[in-house]
């Protein structure tokens, strides 16, 4: 949420409830709505930490507004932020760690585990579909957002059946 705040607030200065909108028009529904409450939260450890200003700005007949802008310490964040690559492995991952310690356990086997894995990705795969058929046409973000998921989904379920193969 930090980055994404300070992306939208590098084009120009915001309140919260902009930025919520901002958000939900960039991503559309392939995107969890943010709450706003998390938003603000954001906002005010973003402002602690000096990645950004805010001032109140009057409105006619009604309570002002918190407006936020990034300063340059906010800027430059960001732009570390952008040019760094982003993990693309997993080498700590929840349902390998499960597949391995769990047999020592008792508790389950790992045969059971994957197919309650593969299981909860086919669903989440028919949801993605689902959301896919729904998704605005013009929205390109929410789309490439959607099908990313899609090939990570489908990388998991291949490994799955290679976990399969190589646990029997």
């Amino acid at each position: 949420m930090r980055q994404m705040l300070l992306a939208l607030l590098a084009k120009e200065p915001a309140h919260g409830y902009e930025l919520k909108q901002a958000i939900e028009q960039t991503f559309g529904s392939a995107y969890p709505s943010p709450n706003i409450g998390q938003i603000y939260v954001t906002l005010g450890r973003l402002e602690r930490d000096g990645l950004v200003a805010s001032q109140d700005v009057a409105q006619t007949g009604r309570p002002n507004k918190r407006v936020y802008e990034l300063t340059a310490t906010g800027r430059e964040t960001l732009t570390d932020w952008i040019q760094q690559p982003s993990e693309g492995f997993r080498i700590r991952d929840d349902f390998f760690i499960k597949l391995a310690l769990a047999p020592l356990t008792g508790s389950a086997d790992r045969a059971a585990l994957i197919n309650q894995q593969r299981r909860h990705h086919l669903n989440s795969m028919r949801a993605l579909n689902d959301l896919s058929r729904t998704t605005e046409r013009d929205n390109a973000t929410a789309r490439l957002l959607i099908e990313g998921a899609r090939l990570h989904l489908q990388a998991d379920l291949d490994w799955l059946e290679r976990c399969q193969e190589e646990l029997r």
